[in-house]
Protein backbone atom coordinates (compact mmCIF):
# COMPACT_ATOMS: atom_id res chain seq x y z
CA UNK A 1 0.00 0.00 0.00
CA UNK A 2 1.45 3.39 -0.99
CA UNK A 3 1.48 6.43 1.30
CA UNK A 4 -1.40 8.21 -0.47
CA UNK A 5 -3.68 5.18 -0.19
CA UNK A 6 -2.83 4.79 3.49
CA UNK A 7 -3.56 8.47 4.18
CA UNK A 8 -6.88 8.20 2.34
CA UNK A 9 -7.90 5.13 4.32
CA UNK A 10 -6.95 6.84 7.59
CA UNK A 11 -8.97 9.90 6.57
CA UNK A 12 -12.00 7.78 5.71
CA UNK A 13 -11.73 5.95 9.05
CA UNK A 14 -11.56 9.23 10.99
CA UNK A 15 -14.47 10.66 8.98
CA UNK A 16 -16.63 7.63 9.76
CA UNK A 17 -15.74 7.80 13.45
CA UNK A 18 -16.61 11.50 13.71
CA UNK A 19 -19.81 10.89 11.74
CA UNK A 20 -20.74 8.10 14.17
CA UNK A 21 -20.21 10.43 17.14
CA UNK A 22 -22.09 13.42 15.72
CA UNK A 23 -25.00 11.51 14.17
CA UNK A 24 -26.51 10.98 17.63
CA UNK A 25 -27.12 13.76 20.12
CA UNK A 26 -27.30 11.11 22.84
CA UNK A 27 -23.82 9.77 22.00
CA UNK A 28 -22.46 13.30 21.73
CA UNK A 29 -23.96 14.27 25.09
CA UNK A 30 -22.49 11.18 26.77
CA UNK A 31 -19.04 11.81 25.29
CA UNK A 32 -19.11 15.53 26.13
CA UNK A 33 -19.95 14.56 29.73
CA UNK A 34 -17.15 11.98 29.94
CA UNK A 35 -14.82 14.53 28.32
CA UNK A 36 -15.08 16.52 31.56
CA UNK A 37 -14.33 13.55 33.84
CA UNK A 38 -14.75 9.76 34.11
CA UNK A 39 -18.14 8.80 35.56
CA UNK A 40 -20.13 5.74 36.52
CA UNK A 41 -23.50 4.93 34.97
CA UNK A 42 -25.46 6.55 37.79
CA UNK A 43 -23.53 9.84 37.54
CA UNK A 44 -23.90 9.87 33.74
CA UNK A 45 -27.66 9.53 34.21
CA UNK A 46 -27.71 12.31 36.81
CA UNK A 47 -25.52 14.67 34.77
CA UNK A 48 -27.11 14.16 31.35
CA UNK A 49 -30.72 13.54 32.36
CA UNK A 50 -30.88 10.69 29.83
CA UNK A 51 -32.72 7.49 30.63
CA UNK A 52 -30.77 4.42 31.77
CA UNK A 53 -31.92 2.45 28.72
CA UNK A 54 -30.75 5.16 26.31
CA UNK A 55 -27.42 5.48 28.11
CA UNK A 56 -26.90 1.72 28.27
CA UNK A 57 -27.57 1.04 24.58
CA UNK A 58 -25.39 3.92 23.39
CA UNK A 59 -22.60 3.15 25.85
CA UNK A 60 -22.51 -0.41 24.55
CA UNK A 61 -21.93 0.83 20.99
CA UNK A 62 -19.35 3.39 22.10
CA UNK A 63 -17.45 0.79 24.10
CA UNK A 64 -17.61 -1.72 21.26
CA UNK A 65 -16.21 0.91 18.88
CA UNK A 66 -13.34 1.77 21.20
CA UNK A 67 -14.59 5.30 21.86
CA UNK A 68 -14.87 4.65 25.60
CA UNK A 69 -13.57 2.04 28.02
CA UNK A 70 -14.42 0.96 31.54
CA UNK A 71 -12.00 0.89 34.46
CA UNK A 72 -13.63 -0.43 37.61
CA UNK A 73 -17.08 1.15 37.68
CA UNK A 74 -16.00 4.32 35.86
CA UNK A 75 -16.27 5.01 32.14
CA UNK A 76 -13.47 6.92 30.39
CA UNK A 77 -13.14 8.24 26.85
CA UNK A 78 -10.15 7.08 24.80
CA UNK A 79 -7.35 9.49 23.90
CA UNK A 80 -8.43 9.59 20.26
CA UNK A 81 -12.05 10.24 21.19
CA UNK A 82 -10.95 13.00 23.55
CA UNK A 83 -9.30 14.73 20.59
CA UNK A 84 -12.42 14.27 18.43
CA UNK A 85 -14.70 15.69 21.12
CA UNK A 86 -12.34 18.61 21.76
CA UNK A 87 -12.38 19.53 18.06
CA UNK A 88 -16.16 19.15 17.84
CA UNK A 89 -16.70 21.40 20.88
CA UNK A 90 -14.25 23.98 19.52
CA UNK A 91 -16.06 23.95 16.17
CA UNK A 92 -19.40 24.41 17.95
CA UNK A 93 -17.98 27.36 19.90
CA UNK A 94 -16.58 28.89 16.69
CA UNK A 95 -19.92 28.55 14.88
CA UNK A 96 -21.70 30.17 17.84
CA UNK A 97 -19.07 32.92 17.77
CA UNK A 98 -19.68 33.65 14.07
CA UNK A 99 -23.41 33.96 14.75
CA UNK A 100 -22.78 36.19 17.77
CA UNK A 101 -20.41 38.53 15.91
CA UNK A 102 -22.11 38.37 12.50
CA UNK A 103 -22.45 42.18 12.23
CA UNK A 104 -18.69 42.72 12.47
CA UNK A 105 -17.56 39.63 10.54
CA UNK A 106 -19.95 39.92 7.59
CA UNK A 107 -18.67 42.17 4.77
CA UNK A 108 -15.48 42.93 6.71
CA UNK A 109 -11.84 42.16 5.93
CA UNK A 110 -10.76 39.23 8.09
CA UNK A 111 -8.28 37.42 5.85
CA UNK A 112 -5.33 39.35 7.32
CA UNK A 113 -5.83 37.68 10.68
CA UNK A 114 -3.19 34.89 10.78
CA UNK A 115 -4.43 31.30 10.50
CA UNK A 116 -3.13 30.40 13.96
CA UNK A 117 -5.37 33.06 15.48
CA UNK A 118 -8.36 32.07 13.34
CA UNK A 119 -7.96 28.50 14.61
CA UNK A 120 -8.30 29.79 18.19
CA UNK A 121 -11.29 32.08 17.63
CA UNK A 122 -13.31 29.94 20.00
CA UNK A 123 -11.35 31.60 22.83
CA UNK A 124 -13.40 34.75 22.18
CA UNK A 125 -16.57 32.99 23.31
CA UNK A 126 -16.98 35.32 26.30
CA UNK A 127 -16.14 38.50 24.37
CA UNK A 128 -18.87 41.00 23.49
CA UNK A 129 -19.73 43.05 20.42
CA UNK A 130 -20.01 46.76 21.19
CA UNK A 131 -21.74 49.01 18.66
CA UNK A 132 -22.06 52.78 18.47
CA UNK A 133 -25.50 54.33 18.12
CA UNK A 134 -27.09 57.70 17.40
CA UNK A 135 -26.91 58.72 21.05
CA UNK A 136 -23.26 57.71 21.42
CA UNK A 137 -21.53 57.88 18.03
CA UNK A 138 -18.04 57.83 19.59
CA UNK A 139 -18.77 54.90 21.87
CA UNK A 140 -16.12 52.58 20.40
CA UNK A 141 -13.38 55.22 20.41
CA UNK A 142 -14.25 56.18 23.99
CA UNK A 143 -13.87 52.53 25.02
CA UNK A 144 -10.45 52.38 23.35
CA UNK A 145 -9.33 55.60 25.05
CA UNK A 146 -10.54 54.33 28.41
CA UNK A 147 -8.59 51.09 27.88
CA UNK A 148 -5.43 53.06 27.07
CA UNK A 149 -5.93 55.30 30.09
CA UNK A 150 -6.30 52.31 32.46
CA UNK A 151 -3.44 50.27 30.98
CA UNK A 152 -0.16 49.35 32.63
CA UNK A 153 1.21 47.69 29.47
CA UNK A 154 0.22 47.81 25.82
CA UNK A 155 0.46 45.77 22.64
CA UNK A 156 -1.27 47.56 19.81
CA UNK A 157 -1.86 47.32 16.06
CA UNK A 158 -2.86 50.82 14.95
CA UNK A 159 -3.73 50.71 11.22
CA UNK A 160 -4.64 54.41 11.11
CA UNK A 161 -3.63 57.62 12.88
CA UNK A 162 -6.09 59.00 15.42
CA UNK A 163 -4.73 61.95 17.38
CA UNK A 164 -6.82 61.48 20.52
CA UNK A 165 -5.05 58.19 21.27
CA UNK A 166 -1.62 59.85 21.43
CA UNK A 167 -1.99 61.44 24.88
CA UNK A 168 -2.78 58.11 26.51
CA UNK A 169 0.01 56.27 24.70
CA UNK A 170 2.52 59.00 25.61
CA UNK A 171 1.41 58.80 29.25
CA UNK A 172 2.17 55.07 29.21
CA UNK A 173 5.55 55.71 27.60
CA UNK A 174 6.46 58.40 30.14
CA UNK A 175 5.46 56.07 32.99
CA UNK A 176 8.00 53.54 31.73
CA UNK A 177 5.34 50.99 30.75
CA UNK A 178 6.30 48.42 28.14
CA UNK A 179 4.78 49.44 24.80
CA UNK A 180 4.73 47.48 21.54
CA UNK A 181 3.25 49.19 18.49
CA UNK A 182 2.65 47.88 14.97
CA UNK A 183 1.81 50.68 12.52
CA UNK A 184 1.60 51.26 8.73
CA UNK A 185 4.79 52.51 7.08
CA UNK A 186 2.94 55.16 5.07
CA UNK A 187 1.92 57.05 8.24
CA UNK A 188 4.94 56.19 10.36
CA UNK A 189 6.11 59.82 10.36
CA UNK A 190 2.85 60.91 12.00
CA UNK A 191 3.43 58.55 14.91
CA UNK A 192 7.10 59.52 15.16
CA UNK A 193 6.16 63.20 15.36
CA UNK A 194 3.47 62.91 18.05
CA UNK A 195 4.73 59.98 20.15
CA UNK A 196 7.84 59.70 22.33
CA UNK A 197 9.15 56.70 20.41
CA UNK A 198 12.80 57.20 21.36
CA UNK A 199 12.26 55.69 24.80
CA UNK A 200 13.82 52.29 25.40
CA UNK A 201 10.52 50.88 26.61
CA UNK A 202 8.92 51.29 23.15
CA UNK A 203 9.13 48.61 20.45
CA UNK A 204 7.95 49.84 17.05
CA UNK A 205 7.26 47.67 13.98
CA UNK A 206 6.00 49.04 10.65
CA UNK A 207 4.14 47.15 7.91
CA UNK A 208 3.01 47.72 4.31
CA UNK A 209 -0.31 45.86 4.42
CA UNK A 210 -3.44 47.95 3.84
CA UNK A 211 -6.65 47.56 5.83
CA UNK A 212 -5.24 45.20 8.45
CA UNK A 213 -7.18 45.46 11.71
CA UNK A 214 -7.16 47.41 14.96
CA UNK A 215 -5.93 45.56 18.02
CA UNK A 216 -5.49 46.91 21.53
CA UNK A 217 -4.23 44.50 24.17
CA UNK A 218 -3.48 45.74 27.66
CA UNK A 219 -3.03 43.97 30.98
CA UNK A 220 -6.77 44.46 31.55
CA UNK A 221 -8.62 44.24 28.22
CA UNK A 222 -8.56 43.16 24.57
CA UNK A 223 -10.17 45.19 21.78
CA UNK A 224 -10.45 44.15 18.11
CA UNK A 225 -11.74 46.30 15.25
CA UNK A 226 -12.01 45.50 11.54
CA UNK A 227 -12.06 47.24 8.18
CA UNK A 228 -15.11 46.99 5.95
CA UNK A 229 -14.77 45.54 2.47
CA UNK A 230 -14.92 49.07 1.01
CA UNK A 231 -11.58 49.79 2.73
CA UNK A 232 -12.95 52.04 5.47
CA UNK A 233 -12.43 51.21 9.13
CA UNK A 234 -15.68 50.26 10.87
CA UNK A 235 -15.64 52.78 13.70
CA UNK A 236 -19.10 51.68 14.84
CA UNK A 237 -18.21 48.15 16.01
CA UNK A 238 -15.54 46.49 18.13
CA UNK A 239 -15.13 43.14 19.84
CA UNK A 240 -13.87 43.48 23.40
CA UNK A 241 -13.39 41.50 26.59
CA UNK A 242 -11.66 41.59 29.96
CA UNK A 243 -11.64 37.79 30.23
CA UNK A 244 -8.22 36.19 30.61
CA UNK A 245 -8.59 33.83 27.64
CA UNK A 246 -9.65 36.71 25.37
CA UNK A 247 -6.68 38.84 26.41
CA UNK A 248 -4.42 35.84 25.78
CA UNK A 249 -5.97 35.44 22.32
CA UNK A 250 -5.23 39.10 21.61
CA UNK A 251 -1.62 38.71 22.74
CA UNK A 252 -1.23 35.68 20.47
CA UNK A 253 -2.81 37.57 17.56
CA UNK A 254 -0.33 40.40 18.06
CA UNK A 255 2.64 38.01 18.02
CA UNK A 256 1.28 35.99 15.08
CA UNK A 257 0.71 39.16 13.04
CA UNK A 258 4.14 40.50 13.97
CA UNK A 259 5.76 37.24 12.83
CA UNK A 260 3.72 37.34 9.62
CA UNK A 261 4.83 40.82 8.58
CA UNK A 262 8.46 40.18 9.56
CA UNK A 263 8.83 37.16 7.26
Amino acid sequence: MNENQECMENYETISEEIKYITNSLVRLKILATLYEQPLNMKDINRTTGLSYSSISSNMFGLELGGFIYRSGNLYHISNTTELYVSNILELKDTINLFNKFFNILDAHIVDLIPEKSVAQLYLLGRAILVESNEKDVYRTYNIIQHALNEASSLKCVLPFFYGDFNKYINDLIDEGSHIELIIPKNIKENFEYFLNLENDNVDLTAFNIENAFLLVVTDKVMILGLFKEDGNFDQNRIITSKKEECIKWGENLFENFKNKINK
